[in-house]
């Protein structure tokens, strides 16, 4: 009897194989699940664009008239006739630019606001009458003050990333624990020290969470806003410059590029939040 079990447990085992882990099979679910998605969502998109009336081109009939800018995105004919990855590193420029602008701008505006309540109120319904002001409003008025394409840019992305900065900075003050600034008091700490060792540390997660927003933000400010400019190299004026073309195909694979920018750039927010703040866990 204790042979024909013994059997039985190797013939199981023998039948099983190889075996993953638990952690090895919800990373191969983790990859092959939304790879699965595109690929049916593909398969979908090329259905559609077969049946008659349809004016989208599908994924093969895109990949033959923009296989150029697929496969050799870093050519470079002088001018604004360059790959989708010259134009996207040439908007990923100004965002750098605008954007660091706004950090230490909302960061600082931040602070002050959260720390004094009569600046809190003063300024609030400045702040959310600004902040919903969409990008793309704050192009005509960029132009006519500052009358250059360049400048107009990034005056767009620093109006647009600075308020959610600004608002998480200062709401990451006020929520300092009453039990920090008492022992502060207890210690006597200087204003130099109690802004290194307790109010930035506190508010940190905070304006991370600005940060991210804002990454985002930023990015779709620069599209908005080269759109509309003539004459610039970037994604946004390349969009604009292929519709007024009629290069639907081309359209379509700036669109997947904007994308994955956009996704890797909140990406490397997080990884670097995780960095920084081990302690913390980006959502």
């Amino acid at each position: 009897m204790a042979n024909a079990t013994r059997r039985s447990k190797i013939h199981k085992t023998n039948k099983s194989g190889f075996k993953l882990s638990k952690k090895q099979k919800a990373l191969l679910d983790d990859i092959l699940t939304p790879v699965v998605t595109i690929l049916i969502l593909l398969v979908i998109w090329e259905i559609l664009s077969a049946i008659g009336g349809q004016s989208l081109p599908g994924p093969t009939k895109v990949v033959r008239e923009a296989g150029k800018l697929i496969f050799y995105p870093f050519f470079n004919n002088g001018g604004t006739d360059v790959g989708l990855a010259l134009q996207v590193w040439a908007s990923l420029q100004r965002v750098a630019i605008g954007y660091t602008l706004a950090a230490v701008v909302g960061i600082s505006l931040g602070i002050v606001v959260g720390l004094n309540e009569r600046v809190r109120k003063g300024l609030d319904p400045v702040f959310n009458i600004l902040r919903t002001v969409p990008p793309l409003a704050w192009v005509p008025i960029a132009i006519a003050a500052l009358k250059q394409n360049q400048p107009s840019a990034l005056f767009v992305i620093f109006i647009t990333a600075i308020w959610p900065i600004l608002i998480n900075t200062a709401v990451g003050v006020r929520q300092i624990p009453q039990d920090y600034n008492n022992v502060a008091q207890v210690l006597r700490l200087s204003k130099t020290e109690y802004f290194f060792k307790i109010l930035f540390p506190s508010a940190l997660p905070y304006i991370f969470t600005g940060l991210r927003i804002a990454i985002g933000l930023a990015w779709l400010a620069i599209i908005a806003a080269e759109i509309v400019m003539t004459g610039v190299t970037g994604i946004g004026f390349f969009i604009w410059n292929s519709y007024q073309n009629g290069y639907t195909s081309e359209i379509i694979v700036a669109l997947v590029y904007i994308g994955l920018v956009g996704w890797g750039l909140d990406l490397l927010m997080v990884w670097i939040q995780g960095k920084l703040l081990p302690y913390s866990k980006p959502q």
